[in-house]
């Protein structure tokens, strides 16, 4: 059984793995029924964090009304991931940092 904190990866592995054993067929039906839901719940873990990976790949790429990226820290942008929660996609905001116009 993996840890919610391992990485991707290694969740990954272990579902391959779940996938492998419940496919053979040869498991009795409790250790199926755990197997299956150790990969469930590995399943879930590991398209929460696709999603999160998403959000910050659209923030990171984000451009303001003009056309010209939006800066901001990497801190505030995982900080927006946890409030959206719920796989919602966040909306790139301006960075009041940046003035339009001459200075």
């Amino acid at each position: 059984m993996t840890a919610p904190d391992e990485s991707f990866e290694a969740s990954t592995d272990r579902l391959t793995k779940i996938v492998d054993e419940l496919e053979s067929g040869e498991l009795p039906l409790e250790k199926a029924l755990a197997l299956f839901e150790e990969g469930v719940r590995l399943a879930r873990l590991a398209q929460e964090r696709i999603e999160r990976a998403e959000r910050r790949v659209e923030e990171l790429l984000a451009v303001d009304a003009d056309g010209r990226p939006i800066v901001r820290e990497l801190e505030e942008l995982g900080e927006q991931a946890d409030e959206a929660g719920g796989g919602r996609v966040l909306e790139p905001r301006s960075d009041p940092r940046r003035r339009k116009g001459p200075p």
